[in-house]
C-alpha cells in the first residue's frame, strides 16, 4: 500500500527520481517519459469523466476502471524487471486487463455503423476530449514502443496501451449520438 505523508521529499532536486526498483533515474529518462504520458493520458481521462458520469453511466464505469488500470500501467513500468529480488510481487498489466479492454471497446463499437470516412475531433465535449486521452495514449504507446526496443518492458503493457486508443476512438463516436454526430473529415474541402 502507497502511504505519502510528506509531498515533498527533495529528492529530485538534482534532477532525478526514484524507480519502484528504487534505483535512480535523470527525469528525462525514456521509462520516465513514458509512465508520465500514461499519467497524462489518465488526467486527460479525468477530465472527460467529466462529461460522462450523468451522460452514460456504463461508459463511465468503464472509463473508471481505465483509471486505475492506468496507475497499474504507470506501476508496471516504473519497477523495470531486472530479474533481481525486489522483496515484493511487482505490479503488471495482464492479459486479463486487455481483454477487458477489447471486450469493452466490441460492446461500444456494436452500436455503431460502418466508417464511410476519417473522422475529425469533436463533436461532444466528452468526444473531443475522448480524442485529446486517444492522442496523448498514442504517444505514450510510442514511447513505450521505444522503450521496449531498448528495455524490459512487458508485452501485456504495450498491448494495453495499443489497445486504449482503440477504445476512446470507439467511445467518442459512441458519444457523438453512436456516429451520428461525428464530424467527418472532407479531404480537399477547403482548396
Amino acid at each position: 500500500m502507497v502511504v505519502l505523508n510528506k509531498i515533498y521529499t527533495k529528492t529530485g532536486d538534482d534532477g532525478t527520481t526514484a524507480l519502484g526498483s528504487g534505483e535512480r533515474r535523470p527525469k528525462h529518462d525514456l521509462r520516465i517519459e513514458a509512465y508520465g504520458t500514461v499519467d497524462e493520458t489518465n488526467a486527460v481521462v479525468g477530465v472527460v469523466r467529466l462529461h460522462t458520469g450523468t451522460a452514460d453511466t456504463d461508459l463511465d464505469a468503464v472509463l473508471g476502471r481505465i483509471q486505475n488500470d492506468l496507475f497499474d500501467l504507470g506501476a508496471d513500468l516504473a519497477t523495470p524487471d531486472t530479474g533481481e529480488d525486489l522483496g515484493y510481487e511487482p505490479l503488471r498489466i495482464t492479459d486479463a486487463q486487455v481483454e477487458a479492454l477489447e471486450a469493452a471497446i466490441d460492446r461500444f463499437n456494436a452500436e455503431l455503423a460502418p466508417l464511410r470516412s476519417f473522422v475529425l475531433p469533436g463533436g461532444t465535449a466528452a468526444s473531443a476530449h475522448l480524442h485529446l486521452a486517444r492522442t496523448v495514449s498514442r504517444r505514450a504507446e510510442r514511447l513505450m514502443v521505444d522503450l521496449a526496443a531498448r528495455e524490459q518492458v512487458t508485452s501485456a503493457a504495450v498491448k494495453y496501451m495499443n489497445r486504449l486508443s482503440d477504445f476512446f476512438f470507439v467511445a467518442s463516436r459512441y458519444l457523438n449520438a453512436k456516429g451520428d454526430g461525428d464530424v467527418l473529415w472532407v479531404p480537399g474541402q477547403n482548396r
